[in-house]
C-alpha cells in the first residue's frame, strides 16, 4: 500500500457542546452511532482501522468488498461503520461483529451486514486533503463517491443551524444520537478535538477497574453490586470517577462470570493498589476505605485489570480538573469494545460554564 496518507492515523475528534452553535462558518451533520473507521484503499488492498488504531478489516469483509466496488481506486476515507435493523441503527448488532472465530464473522457478515457512512476525505489518488479546509474536503468527498451505491453512503450535511436542530430532534428516532458541528475553514486535525458534538444526554466512555459485591452476594452465588469506573488524567494516572449499578439480579450474576478473565493474578499490580493508604486517598482519586457518610461502611473492592471500556450516562460532575467525578451513580449503557482504555480521558467530558452563585441567590 502506497498512499499520500498512511496508517497509523488518529481520527479527528469532538468535544461536547450543550447546543447547536450559531453563526456562520459551521457545517452540521448527523452523529452516527457506530464504529468510527478510517478506510485506506490502494487498488484491491483495503485496510479498515478503528479509532484506537486497531485493525477492523477481518471483522467486516462485506465492507471491504463494498469499498472495492464503490470507492475510488486510491483513497483514504473517514467515516462510520453502522448496522441497521428494523429501520434503526443497532449498536448491539455492531458490537457482536467483533468475534475471534472466522466462521462466526462470515456468518454475521451475511446475517447482519454493515454499511459505511463517509463524512471526510483524507486522500485521493496522489493528493492529501489533510491540510485542506473542510470547505474543500466536503465537495471533493461528494465528487469522489458520486457513483457509490448502498451500502456505501455520504453523510447528509447542512449549514443551517435551524435544520441541524430539527435533525437533533427528529433523527433520534432512527437511532442517531445527536449532531456534529465542524468549522468549514478548519483542516483535518488528527487526534484533535476540533469538532463539536451535541448529544441527547451526557455520556462518557470510562474504564472498568474493579467491582464491589452486592449486599446479597454469597460465597456460593456471588453477585456484582457496582462497577468501579475510572478516567485517565493527563499524567497517566487512572482516577476513580464513580460507580455504575442498578442491574437485575440475573445480570449481577452474569457480570461476575463475564469479568472473571480480568481478575488479577498473583503478583499483578493495579492502578489503585494504594486505596487503603490515607495519604494516597487524600492526594488522589482512589476508591475504597470507609464511607465518608456513614464512617463505617466497607467500600473495599475486587480489582480488575483496566482493559474494558463501558459507556455510561451521567447528569453532572463535581470537582475540578482531574479530581472531578460523577455526582450521582452513573447509568450503564453499553460495552465499548471499539475503545482503548487509554483513550478514556477527562477531555471527552462536557465543560460546564461557570456561573456566579450570587447571581442565582435572591
Amino acid at each position: 500500500m502506497d498512499l499520500p496518507v498512511m496508517p497509523p492515523l488518529a481520527p479527528m475528534l469532538a468535544k461536547s457542546a450543550k447546543a447547536v452553535p450559531r453563526g456562520d462558518g459551521w457545517l452540521f451533520e448527523p452523529k452516527w452511532d457506530g464504529f468510527r473507521a478510517i478506510i485506506f484503499r490502494d487498488g484491491d488492498e483495503v485496510q479498515i482501522v478503528s479509532r484506537s488504531g486497531k485493525p477492523l478489516t477481518r471483522y467486516f469483509p462485506e465492507v471491504v468488498e463494498s469499498i472495492r466496488a464503490n470507492a475510488p481506486a486510491r483513497c483514504v476515507l473517514d467515516g462510520e461503520i453502522v448496522i441497521a435493523r428494523d429501520g434503526r441503527l443497532s449498536f448491539d448488532a455492531l458490537s457482536n461483529r467483533i468475534h475471534p472465530a472466522e466462521s462466526r464473522v462470515d456468518l454475521l457478515s451475511r446475517e447482519t451486514p454493515a454499511s459505511f457512512v463517509a463524512f471526510d476525505l483524507l486522500a485521493l489518488d496522489d493528493r492529501s486533503f489533510v491540510e485542506e479546509p473542510l470547505s474543500v474536503r466536503r465537495p471533493a468527498l461528494v465528487e469522489a463517491l458520486a457513483a457509490a451505491a448502498d451500502p456505501v453512503h455520504v453523510t447528509r450535511v447542512t449549514e443551517d443551524p435551524d435544520e441541524a436542530e430539527e435533525w437533533f430532534a427528529t433523527f433520534e428516532g432512527a437511532g442517531l444520537d445527536g449532531v456534529v458541528a465542524k468549522e468549514l475553514s478548519g483542516p483535518y486535525t488528527p487526534n484533535g478535538r476540533t469538532m463539536l458534538k451535541v448529544k441527547h444526554a451526557r455520556t462518557a466512555d470510562v474504564v472498568v477497574a474493579g467491582y464491589r459485591l452486592h449486599k446479597n452476594s454469597t460465597a456460593s452465588r456471588p453477585l456484582l453490586g457496582s462497577l468501579l469506573l475510572g478516567l485517565y488524567a493527563d499524567d497517566g494516572r487512572l482516577q476513580h470517577v464513580g460507580v455504575a449499578a442498578s442491574f437485575t439480579e440475573a445480570r449481577r450474576a452474569e457480570l461476575i462470570d463475564e469479568l472473571a478473565p480480568l481478575l488479577l493474578t498473583d503478583g499483578e499490580s493495579h492502578p489503585w493498589d494504594r486505596w487503603q493508604d490515607e495519604a494516597a486517598q487524600a492526594s488522589g482519586r482512589l476508591p475504597g476505605g470507609q464511607s465518608r457518610w456513614t464512617g463505617t461502611k466497607d467500600l473495599s473492592f475486587v480489582p480488575l485489570r483496566p482493559e474494558r471500556v463501558v459507556e455510561v450516562g451521567y447528569e453532572h460532575m463535581e470537582g475540578e480538573g482531574d479530581q472531578a467525578r460523577f455526582r450521582h451513580m452513573a447509568r450503564f449503557k453499553r460495552w465499548r469494545p471499539d475503545r482503548e482504555p487509554e483513550s478514556c480521558t477527562y477531555e471527552q467530558l462536557e465543560e460546564v460554564a461557570r456561573y456566579d452563585l450570587g447571581d442565582v441567590l435572591l
